[in-house]
């Protein structure tokens, strides 16, 4: 069972970089997929979260209106794409399954594992320079 994000890099502030999480080892049909990130020296935040059949997503207000979360279950994978990125996005990112994202960054773990804690890839950095 595996997460694996990739398409960070380096971009301009305004730019856009879109994010790809793919899972090898097991479906994510079934399960709310989210994105989270972790500036250096700061607290993990949720950035966005969608529903199993991709009907429904969240967004933290930190990024709301700039980023669109997508999943596309026949190729077990979900996307992140991100406009008029800004230096403060600079960040980490990972994916992880069933976790609800709240408005404010918060998050909560929704599964049903017995760690309590889901499934989580290694993330990928996304560097935005002003």
């Amino acid at each position: 069972v595996q997460l694996q994000a990739s398409g960070g890099g380096l971009v301009q502030s305004g730019g856009s970089l879109t994010l790809s999480c793919a899972a090898s080892g097991f479906s994510l049909e079934n399960y709310v997929m989210s994105w989270f990130r972790q500036a250096p020296g700061k607290a993990r935040e949720g950035v966005s979260c969608i529903s199993s059949n991709g009907n429904t997503t969240y967004y933290s207000d930190s990024v709301k209106g700039r980023f669109t979360i997508s999943r596309d279950n026949a190729k077990n994978t979900v996307s992140l794409q991100m406009h008029n990125l800004k230096p403060e996005d600079t960040a980490v990112y990972y994916c992880a399954t069933d976790y609800l994202i709240t408005e404010d960054g918060s998050y909560l773990y929704i599964g049903d594992d017995n760690a309590g804690k889901g499934s989580w890839g290694r993330g990928t950095l996304v560097t935005v320079s002003s």
